[in-house]
């Protein structure tokens, strides 16, 4: 599991829009200003996002981004499976991955830690909504049963 500068960059984005209120769009521009990023890759970023309904586009003069739903409905699993695909790659299947076969399908003894893996992961990320990053309110008191 690896994230790229996309969600990083996507969740800052998120939280610039969710700073700015549900009262007007904000523009890219605004953004790459107050973060000092790249104005194509930011727009590429929001483009994912809006594609996922995190994020909703207005055009013209008073154009811009926001979010499409309130803050506590955003989740982070939301944004990482928006910009990266999914939370955990579980490449232990039978297709192929990146030309890569795996040869020890189905008898892998290692394939149910990997699912376990990415069931902890989804089930954390999903409980972390963009308020609780913008309050700094994580708490981390996962089991690892999952209650």
């Amino acid at each position: 599991m690896r994230f790229t500068t996309k969600t990083e960059y996507g969740l800052v984005c998120l939280m610039f829009l969710a700073k700015a209120g549900q009262d007007r769009p904000v523009a890219i521009k605004e953004i790459v200003q107050g973060e000092n990023y790249s104005q194509t890759f930011t727009e590429k970023i929001l483009q994912k996002l809006r594609a996922a309904e995190i994020v909703t586009s207005h055009q013209g003069n008073h154009g811009g981004y926001m979010l499409a739903k309130p803050a506590s409905q955003i989740t982070l699993k939301a944004v990482i499976e928006a910009l990266e695909g999914q939370t955990f790659e579980v490449f232990c299947e039978p297709d192929v991955r990146d030309g890569i076969i795996c040869t020890h399908h189905p008898a892998c003894d290692v394939k149910p830690v990997w699912h376990k893996t990415k069931e902890l992961l989804d089930n954390f990320f999903g409980s972390i909504t963009l308020e609780m990053l913008l309050q700094r309110e994580i708490k981390i008191p996962i089991a690892l049963d999952g209650k």
